[in-house]
């Protein structure tokens, strides 16, 4: 829809410009859209993907697409999404019915108005702020001062996507940097993060944004109840409110839904090339009293139950054990972007697990893991059959924590000539360096064996774990005889050293205290169905 006549010093009007560059599913052909096209697009599922999105900024931008929609959706009583454009530009413009001209959704707005997450600054000089960034990714949240796995200051040629995705980065997944540089709201401290962590149907961006949207506008009476917001014209889009960095939102003030921003920043046009100005701030823009560890609300962050904090994800990532407690435990209560009924019965489903690691002063990586969930799992997941899957879980787990103590034990022995004795800590760390491929390795598979424990009738459980454990030693053992070769060299040494670690090996899942009980069991089975029956046995 046509809007008001643009007021001088608007750019890059994202209402109805076509800046943003996507790929359609059916071809891959590229696309330069508006996001009132996009938005139809997503409805649609047409969208395969956005070149110019870096993996990092994946949810912040699934976030916000998301929750703008379902901002624009509720406020126009609207239960689905729009096809067309025409009708998502006119929902979104009337989000900011103080900027009928579009200058909110501007890349580049005079300093008193707002511009796209970008807050008004009435009265300063913006000219006047020191901290002058000439290259999209500066303006990112990433902290790569060590420029070693992604180089900073690199998009000098940045389109003006770039800069929005980095914008987005900033302003929604943001932490603490030092003083003046506040972070978001949705996270566990300044130094923890924004997980990204839902149910999701297989398919393209479409069947997930989608999903999403409506489950936004089905629960969001409940996040407002839960967690004190405004249930009823509440600030949306916090940079519509000017913000002199000296005052903060409360958030009974807020939308359920709300997109915040935490950074006082202004886009410049020098000509056609765009620039960023930012300057710090006095206080969080969302009070901190109100932060609560984190639970905001947030329909990706899980909460840790028992104390009330947001998930901060650690620099190890989404590794098994957490996922496992995400999937099947109970220490978490998941936010509304969870949900495993209300699919169709035949949905392919996965869990999606994203996350920027943040460290003090540093970035420890971005993290992303998907694990699929067939329907039969599923079914399992979501009755009171949970349970037993939790506890298979927790079963595999410790045995795999028990395989990997006995294979660095015998690693140790191994290194040290065979003398166990001999564990100075520069062996020790050998032998856990050596023993490392081993859990990376059942991390990789974990949960493609669980869940074909999990799927399986009763009968098959127990000899399908059996089956799982027999394997398990047979990888820990490979590893062990793969590090044969920076054992002792000299003949007879290494003869000692070899021998002396296998015994320490097979002893500890045969003998008298075995690492496995259950698999030691099965062992002692072999052996009874294996020996030769006693001389004078009258046979039928």
């Amino acid at each position: 829809m046509p809007h008001d006549t643009p007021s001088p010093g608007l750019r890059w009007n994202l209402l109805d410009e076509a800046l943003i560059r996507w790929r359609c599913v059916a071809h891959g052909d590229l696309h330069r859209s508006s996001p009132p096209t996009l938005l139809a697009a997503l409805a649609t599922d047409t969208v395969r993907d956005f070149p110019a999105l870096r993996p990092h900024q994946r949810h912040p931008w699934h976030a916000f697409l998301a929750q703008l929609a379902a901002v624009a959706l509720h406020r126009a009583g609207q239960a689905e999404p729009w096809a067309n454009a025409v009708d998502w530009e006119a929902a979104l413009l009337a989000l900011t019915p103080d900027d009928a001209d579009g200058a909110a959704w501007c890349l580049v707005a005079p300093p008193e108005r707002p511009a796209l997450l970008q807050t008004p600054v009435p009265g300063e000089r913006v000219d006047d702020w020191k901290n002058v960034l000439h290259a999209a990714d500066e303006l990112d949240m990433l902290v790569t001062s060590k420029n070693h796995d992604l180089k900073g200051a690199r998009a000098y040629r940045a389109e003006p996507d770039d800069w929005l995705f980095a914008l987005i980065s900033l302003q929604t997944q943001e932490g603490f940097l030092g003083a003046g540089n506040y972070g978001i709201s949705r996270m566990n401290g300044g130094f923890a993060s924004r997980p990204g962590v839902g149910i999701a149907p297989l398919g393209a961006w479409g069947a997930r944004w989608r999903a999403d949207v409506q489950t936004l506008l089905a629960q969001r009476d409940a996040i407002a109840d839960q967690q004190g917001f405004a249930a009823n014209a509440g600030h949306a889009l916090l940079w519509l409110l000017p913000w002199a960095g000296s005052d903060s939102l409360a958030m009974a003030s807020l939308d359920p839904l709300y997109i915040e921003i935490c950074r006082r920043v202004r886009l410049t046009a020098n000509d056609d090339r765009l620039s960023a100005r930012v300057t710090g701030s006095k206080t969080a823009r969302v009070a901190g009293k109100d932060r609560n560890n984190g639970v905001t609300g947030d329909p990706w962050t899980p909460v840790d139950t028992a104390d009330g904090k947001a998930l901060t994800v650690s620099g190890a990532g989404f590794e098994y054990k957490l996922m496992a407690e995400l999937l099947t435990g109970g220490r978490f209560t998941q936010g509304a972007a969870w949900h495993l009924d209300g699919w169709p019965r035949d949905a392919s489903l996965q869990l999606v697990a994203q996350a920027t690691v943040r460290g003090q002063g540093k970035t420890e990586g971005y993290h992303e893991r998907r694990i699929p969930i067939s329907p039969k799992l599923r079914g399992r997941l979501a009755g009171p059959q949970r349970v037993a899957v939790a506890e298979m879980a927790k079963h595999r787990i410790a045995a795999i924590a028990a395989l990997r103590k006995l294979l660095w034990s015998s690693l140790v022995i191994l290194l040290a000539n065979g003398d166990g004795d001999d564990r100075n800590d520069s062996i020790k760390d050998k032998a856990g360096r050596f023993a490392r491929p081993f859990e990376l390795g059942e991390d990789v598979r974990f949960f493609d064996d669980l869940a074909r424990e999990a799927e399986a009738e009763d009968a098959d459980s127990a000899a399908l774990r059996v089956q799982w454990m027999l394997g398990l030693v047979e990888r820990a053992e490979r590893v062990l005889e793969q590090a044969f070769e920076a054992g002792p060299r000299s003949a007879m040494q290494r003869y000692k050293a070899r021998a002396a670690a296998l015994s320490r090996f097979h002893c500890a899942l045969r003998g008298p205290k075995p690492v496995l009980p259950e698999l030691a069991q099965h062992y002692a089975q072999q052996r009874r169905d294996a020996a030769p029956e006693p001389q004078g046995h009258d046979r039928a």
